[in-house]
């Protein structure tokens, strides 16, 4: 495969998803870059015969500073995914421009996945928490949009590769007297 799709692919290796975090995650960035044009302003707010020329100069140059504020949380949120390929399910975490972090695990390692919408705000946004659990230990993904469509994505992936990863033991199901009741 010469045509590889991330850094990190192998070369027998296909890409079948890629996802990333709710942009629910930038909030703060946003937050902070809306204090550019608030900041821009106020010179005109204190010293009114400035003019509508200062005005609109302070308030474009508010505009910019508010880009620059919020550029390096949408770089954070842009950068950082999660790919899943026929092999791995790998983390690619952005906490900075020149700086990354990776996890790779081996689908064949995946005990279970599990997800979970916890609270008003996840529930009308659309996000949610996945939990991969592995023989290694678990990998924990907050804040991920459409956690549900996610997870069938993975099982229908895990299934079709002969993995059956699983929350419960079938071992102990519940018998047709237990679920009478």
């Amino acid at each position: 495969m010469s045509d590889k799709q991330f850094e990190e692919q192998l070369d027998n290796e296909e890409v079948l998803f890629l996802f990333r975090k709710h942009p629910v995650v930038m909030r703060k960035g946003l937050i902070v870059g809306l204090f550019g044009p608030v900041v821009g302003i106020i010179p005109v707010a204190i010293w009114p015969q400035l003019g509508y020329n200062a005005f609109f100069f302070g308030l474009g140059a508010g505009i910019l500073l508010g880009f620059v504020l919020f550029l390096p949380s949408f770089i954070r949120w842009y950068f950082s995914v999660y790919i899943v390929t026929d092999q791995r399910l790998i983390q690619i975490t952005r906490k900075g421009l020149f700086s990354k972090s990776i996890v790779d695990l081996s689908l064949k390692q995946i005990q279970s996945i599990n997800y979970e919408v916890n609270g008003l705000q996840e529930t009308l946004l659309g996000y949610g928490t996945i939990l991969v659990q592995t023989y290694i230990g678990d990998l924990v993904i907050h804040d991920v949009e459409k956690p549900s469509h996610i997870y069938k994505k993975m099982l229908t992936i895990l299934n079709d590769m002969g993995i059956e990863p699983t929350g419960i033991d079938e071992d102990k199901q519940p018998s047709q007297n237990e679920k009478d009741e």
